[in-house]
């Protein structure tokens, strides 16, 4: 993420508990304004992880993909996707839906993934009565605070990310692959390091093998890189996972991880993982009109329970390959 160290610093209140906030004075041409700061607002985010900006208005699809795009250029088009969004074109999309009730805990956007955002942008046009934050975490200070022999296993083996796709729940085979034509998505999964089968129904099962650590390839960090907890069965609500087993069977949930000789991940990593990820958020209200901007290698991020209407619209920007994105056999074997 080309950040430059050389843009004037701006006038940015830092507090332990919360990201980076900015405070502007709502200027007449947002996109503008954008374009003018936009060496310097990464320069921060490259630095704090993210950073919020208050005052920019931010109240409509089209007035947040122009800002967006001054910021970061041209905006990625999803693949992979765990969960439908509205897409609302060139790369702007609604936030993933999740229940009013329940957390998204915390993870990097497409870490399982080859090719993986480097930059996440957040608007929010309508904030929530109550809630629905979106929460920060530093992954590398999450990854110091995790256990060693937790973290040099995950280091050594990687993590699996099953699916199992299905007419039922979840992302659709054309929502996560662009297409439902059976030798496009073999292709897709070929090139990008994914087992699949297809099963006697006619469904999509797919496995693939990625790195748990990796460094920031601009600060040189070592970070806790992954959605090992997002994506596990055990970070369900219990009724739903209850009900999503007697449906399809523990090999047959729409995604889970486990470790990266393939065992299963039990349900206290997963509350170990999720309470580290609690003792290191940041996290700030939002306001309606807001902009987040969060580097996805450095900083986890997560949606926190709400009520009330909450609109955020998300653009994915600057795609990384990382060398050390998966794990190799011979890493494995150490």
């Amino acid at each position: 993420m080309p950040f430059s160290s050389l843009a004037a610093p701006l006038d940015v209140e830092l507090r332990p508990d919360r990201p980076a906030l900015l405070r502007v004075d709502s200027p007449p041409d947002a996109p503008g304004w954008a374009a003018e700061h936009r060496e310097a607002l990464r320069a921060v985010v490259t630095e704090h992880g993210a950073l919020l900006v208050r005052g920019l208005g931010l109240r409509d699809a089209d007035l947040t993909g122009a800002v967006f795009r001054r910021l970061a250029g041209e905006l990625m088009a999803e693949r992979e996707a765990f969960a439908p969004r509205e897409d609302f074109g060139g790369g702007l999309y609604s936030s993933t839906p999740w229940p009013a009730n329940q957390p998204m805990c915390m993870h990097h956007e497409l870490s399982y993934t080859l090719d993986v955002p480097g930059l996440m942008m957040f608007a929010c046009p309508t904030a929530p009565e109550e809630g629905g934050a979106t929460a920060v975490a530093d992954a590398a200070q999450v990854l110091e605070a995790l256990p060693a022999s937790l973290t040099e296993r995950f280091e050594r083996e990687g993590w699996l990310l099953t699916r199992s796709y299905n007419d039922e729940i979840g992302a659709s085979l054309a929502e996560s692959f662009g297409t439902e034509d059976r030798a496009e998505i073999e292709r897709y999964c070929r090139e990008h390091a994914i087992e699949f089968t297809w099963r006697a129904d006619g469904s999509l099962h797919t496995v693939q093998r990625r790195s748990a650590v990796v460094r920031h390839p601009v600060t040189g960090r070592r970070c806790w890189f992954n959605q090992i907890a997002f994506l596990n069965e055990w970070t369900l609500a219990p009724e739903v996972r209850e009900y999503l087993v007697d449906v399809y069977g523990e090999d047959g949930l729409p995604f889970n991880t486990r470790h990266g000789d393939g065992s299963p991940i039990g349900e206290e990593v997963v509350e170990l993982l999720n309470s580290t990820y609690e003792a290191h958020t940041r996290r700030e209200p939002w306001q309606s009109g807001d902009l987040l901007l969060v580097d996805n290698i450095g900083t986890a991020h997560s949606r926190e329970p709400f009520t009330g209407e909450r609109q955020v619209l998300v653009g994915m920007a600057e795609p990384l390959r990382l060398a050390d994105g998966r794990p190799t056999p011979e890493a494995s074997a150490r």
